[in-house]
């Protein structure tokens, strides 16, 4: 795939689950068990031993999911998952260099950012989106909703935080998608190689972002109040 179609697609879901795991085996029955529940997209994140090994396993044995790395601090990192054939890379904070070779690599990049001057700068030296993070801790979907009214242009993420009560409402205050933990890929269901608890859990988020798509679609259609 295209940076552009990664980009569309991960629009088009509006769900970044990411996981931290140790074995091929489980990255891939992760990979296997999103997919399975419409969610064809799957963060590694790179913290986690071999990760680097993971992502590139995971790359061959699922051609059609959308696979990232996650937690990438340095631009060494994204060189060698990008070589691994990550889709695209995310990181928790803006590191200017890092987005730039991202941009310059044409790789989809998602960097971190907290603060309007990040979100801002982040979004000029060429990200594709930018994750809000840890927006729970600053405020939630009321922190979203205030960006967006400042910033309607970029395209944010909401991450750090984001369960199946918050969901909708960080949708709904103007987020182009959420990222998901352990939230909708808990360790225990891949442990215990549980496929559709995790498939249970991608329908429910899938819901909650279409739901709240709908809704907003259908507010901008309301004719507008008549003049007295």
């Amino acid at each position: 795939m295209t940076k552009v179609e990664i980009c569309q697609r991960i629009q088009e879901i509006g769900v970044i689950p990411a996981i931290w795991v140790t074995s091929a085996e489980d990255a891939c029955f992760a990979a296997e068990s999103l997919e399975g529940g419409g969610i064809p997209i799957l963060e590694v994140t790179i913290t986690g031993p071999e990760a680097i090994d993971l992502i590139a396993h995971t790359v061959s044995h699922h051609s059609k999911v959308i696979v990232g790395a996650g937690t990438v601090l340095d631009t060494e990192t994204a060189k060698r998952a990008a070589a691994a054939g990550a889709n695209f890379l995310t990181a928790p904070g803006f590191d200017y260099s890092l987005v730039e070779y991202a941009a310059k690599e044409n790789v989809a990049i998602v960097p971190g950012a907290l603060t309007p001057t990040e979100v801002i700068t982040a979004w000029r030296v060429g990200a594709d989106f930018v994750k809000v993070f840890p927006c729970s801790q600053v405020g939630g979907d009321k922190y979203i909703k205030a960006l967006k009214k400042a910033v309607p242009q970029i395209p944010l993420i909401a991450a750090g935080g984001v369960t199946q009560h918050t969901a909708t409402g960080f949708i709904l205050a103007g987020a182009a998608a959420v990222g998901v933990g352990t939230d909708l890929i808990p360790p225990e269901a891949i442990a215990r190689r549980q496929a559709e608890r995790i498939q249970e859990l991608s329908h429910r988020f899938l819901a909650f972002v279409n739901d709240a798509r709908a809704r907003l679609a259908k507010g901008k259609l309301r004719p507008p109040p008549a003049k007295r």
